[in-house]
């Protein structure tokens, strides 16, 4: 974000999730904690373990955490927590005597699980911090923006997305698959990423997938694996509620940014392109993500009959969601929506598009892209 673009209010309000309980905010790189803890929690004691003498100090010993808190302090965030897991047993032991309300924040889980780490019991929640989204933009909101440049706060804003999403794109093979220790055959994995950003909202054909990157199957399902741990890649599993029309089990997978994904496939997004309708369709899949999660909404989903019927997205199964990137929505966009009506199962089915107005055919609203997104972030499909 260039120096002089005010800061952007985030939906996720830490303060009040600390009052309630200690919290493990995690998000991919740039998403923007450290801001949203400097802009919120400004009184709050910051272990930051990017910090070599502050790393340092508290691995040779975590004890250090205890003896520089004041008596009045009650809220401490220690950043980049993955980088020490140990600190996590000093973490507990604090929240148990002393009451102390901890917000622990990092890119990944990844070490924390499979260390066979203190994940502290219950006594912290789980949150994850998604790029920018519709509510927080506001009327800064632009959509050819939000696919070429992506939502990342860091990047949103640049003048130069190009050279920016590249050498994020750069940055996260360094310091999240090197740092971690997930691979050491960056050049397969980069050969795969690059692959599998091409698989971006689609259901996956694994084999074939692990031929283009030229890694053994079980290597790709792993690369998977390492993805959805650093939360780069987000599955959307099949809903399978269907009666009439047999529906497929596997899931789909989409990259958490519009931006980051189009810069790993080196491709544009321009209107009209089928490259357009999937970063439409991936933008709004952010966006019911983000909503689920800092709403606590339920379910999604996407439903697909082995007949070829498919509808996008399932949102708590209530609302079914197609997603056009059109101007001029016919009969045959909406044939996925029309056979699941036949089900009767759900209470709404959204046709999200790019046409000026709304409008009803039928039992399917047509929904203008930012009409549905203000319904959206106000409740409006809440059940």
């Amino acid at each position: 974000m260039k120096d002089t673009e005010p800061y952007i209010v985030r939906a996720l309000d830490l303060a009040a999730l600390l009052q309630r309980k200690s919290h493990f905010l995690f998000g991919p790189r740039q998403t923007g904690k450290s801001s949203l803890v400097q802009h919120t929690l400004g009184k709050a004691r910051v272990h930051n373990l990017l910090d070599t003498e502050v790393f340092l100090s508290l691995s040779q010993r975590p004890s250090r955490l205890a003896e520089e808190l004041a008596d009045e302090e009650t809220t401490v965030v220690i950043d980049e927590i993955q980088r020490l897991p140990i600190l996590l047993n000093e973490v507990h032991r604090l929240i148990e005597e002393r009451g102390i309300r901890f917000l622990l924040t990092g890119s990944s889980a990844r070490k924390l699980r499979q260390g066979g780490n203190n994940l502290l019991g219950g006594r912290a929640r789980v949150r994850h911090l998604f790029p920018f989204v519709f509510p927080e933009l506001g009327a800064r909101f632009d959509l050819h923006r939000a696919l070429h440049a992506g939502l990342l706060p860091g990047l949103h804003f640049s003048d130069d997305p190009d050279a920016d999403l590249s050498a994020y794109a750069g940055a996260y093979l360094q310091q999240e698959i090197v740092a971690e220790g997930a691979t050491r055959n960056v050049p397969a994995f980069s050969r795969f990423l690059r692959v599998a950003a091409l698989c971006n909202a689609r259901i996956v054909n694994f084999t074939n997938l692990a031929n283009d990157a030229q890694v053994p199957r079980t290597t790709v399902y792993e690369y998977f694996e390492i993805l959805k741990d650093t939360l780069i890649l987000r599955e959307l599993p099949a809903w399978r509620a269907t009666r009439k029309r047999k529906p497929l089990a596997s899931s789909k997978y989409y990259f958490f940014d519009t931006g980051v994904v189009r810069a790993l496939q080196g491709r544009g997004v321009a209107p009209g392109t089928p490259e357009y309708g999937d970063a439409v369709e991936t933008y709004v899949m952010h966006e019911l993500g983000a909503y689920s999660e800092y709403r606590r909404a339920q379910s999604l989903a996407y439903w697909r009959s082995t007949s070829g019927f498919e509808v996008d997205f399932i949102l708590g199964d209530h609302t079914a969601i197609e997603v056009k990137a059109k101007a001029n929505v016919g009969s045959a966009d909406l044939k996925g929506l029309a056979a699941l009506t036949e089900e009767a199962l759900l209470k709404r089915y959204l046709c999200v598009c790019l046409e000026p107005r709304a409008r009803r055919v039928g039992a399917i609203d047509l929904l203008p892209l930012t009409e549905f997104l203000t319904r959206l972030w106000s409740g409006a499909y809440a059940t």
